[in-house]
């Protein structure tokens, strides 16, 4: 598989740099693949906190319809 790779240029802290250098040596892997695997978790993670816009029109409507019942039920 060829994947297209671009270069970029970044500051982070460098006790942050530190570690993750280390942890790559640990794991005997690149650093550029231990960022990446950090990219790709921390995109996937966003998506999946990010509530879906149709789940939160219908939990909308039924908040809507039955905000007296849940009103009662919360007492």
């Amino acid at each position: 598989m060829n994947i297209s790779r671009q270069k970029f240029a970044t500051q982070v802290e460098a006790t942050l740099l530190a570690e993750i250098r280390r942890t790559a040596e640990e794991d005997g892997r690149q650093l550029q693949a231990v960022i990446e695997d950090a990219l790709r978790i921390y995109l996937e993670e966003r998506r999946r906190a990010t509530p879906r816009r149709h789940i939160m029109a219908h939990y909308q409507a039924s908040h809507d319809h039955y905000a007296t019942l849940y009103e009662r039920l919360a007492k």
